[in-house]
């Protein structure tokens, strides 16, 4: 199986300055990987429509293809939501970038929130926590199905994603109203937790419709009386990754993209029981102590906001992890 490296897993290094999107391609090849995902989603410190890309200006663009095709590396794009005007302009860089598979989610937000920190979602206050509603969720079908043209026309995939508030079942769904074959699944193995379903459960009801994956390691821990699920370098937390993997290839996945959400915490945004699971403790659910002296849970993905010493320390763990999750699944694939 090839393996492709998101932008995700180094995002301090791309909201501090610290990395472009050329320079990560390096960075990917270093660990000899095949590929990558490009996250496009602004947020702190990010060009405010094109995220980790930078610019779809086409000469730059084309610098990127040519280093991709100089290290013969696959590319995929990450999006959020189904605005049509948008997406036709995501399937024009597609296109010079050589890319298939467009990853996008349902966005939730609350307009109400009033916040100035990033730890705080003024990015994206579903981050925090948002209210899920099954019918609003649904009905996004209508605007996926408008979105079925520039897939044709431009030969692309779209991926919708399992993004912290949907089960697989909500996700089955949704797919069901849609029913058309370049439209399926990115399986996060890891982000159906937060709303109580265990990961094995999601991959297998998934797996068949799976174009793409976020493949990462969880483990969660207790803080002031709220409980976190918080990313770990592959390996180090306690979904059976390798379980995952055999599901998905058994249904012919040919790669795994890693999104190494590390350090990163998530609130759990359903009630318990809602994918199945009732209480924590056990498996992928097992509690953990938490990672950082001196951090909030929230603070773990903006360091800056609490100080320097923080930030520099957290950039040198997250490209420590990097390295540790691409070697761990060489290791099981």
């Amino acid at each position: 199986m090839k393996i492709g490296l998101e932008t995700e897993s180094m995002h301090l290094w791309f909201q501090n300055g610290k990395m472009d999107i050329f320079s990560y391609i390096d960075f990917a090849k270093e660990l000899d990987c095949d590929g990558v995902i490009i996250n496009i989603i602004k947020d702190f410190g990010l060009d405010e429509e094109w995220g980790c890309l930078g610019s779809n200006e086409e000469y730059h663009l084309k610098k990127i293809r040519a280093k991709l095709d100089e290290y013969n590396m696959y590319c995929e794009i990450d999006a959020k939501g189904f605005d049509k005007n948008k997406f036709e302009k995501i399937a024009k860089v597609a296109q010079i970038l050589n890319t298939k598979i467009i990853r996008s989610y349902v966005p939730l937000t609350d307009k109400s929130k009033k916040v100035k920190n990033a730890s705080d979602g003024s990015f994206d206050d579903s981050k925090i926590t948002a209210l899920f509603n099954k019918e609003e969720f649904l009905n996004s079908s209508n605007e996926i199905k408008a979105l079925i043209e520039i897939l044709e026309n431009y030969d692309l995939k779209l991926a919708i994603e399992n993004h912290e508030y949907q089960t697989s079942s909500d996700l089955l769904e949704l797919l069901a109203l849609i029913n058309h074959p370049r439209v399926g699944f990115l399986y996060d193995f890891g982000n159906s937790m937060m709303a109580y379903e265990d990961p094995i459960k999601a991959c297998k009801d998934m797996a068949k419709y799976t174009f793409s994956t976020h493949c990462k390691d969880h483990i969660i821990f207790n803080e002031d009386g709220v409980d976190y699920v918080c990313g770990v370098p592959l390996g180090e937390g306690n979904i059976d990754i390798k379980a995952c993997i055999e599901i998905l290839k058994n249904e012919g996945l040919d790669r795994i993209n890693i999104e190494q959400c590390y350090p990163y915490c998530a609130n759990f945004k359903r009630e318990k029981g809602t994918g199945g699971v009732d209480k924590l403790g056990e498996g992928a659910f097992k509690i953990e102590k938490p990672l950082f002296k001196g951090l909030k849970a929230m603070q773990y993905y903006y360091p800056q906001e609490v100080s320097n010493e923080h930030l520099e320390k957290l950039l040198r763990l997250q490209k420590e992890g990097c390295k540790k999750s691409v070697k761990y699944l060489k290791s099981i694939i």
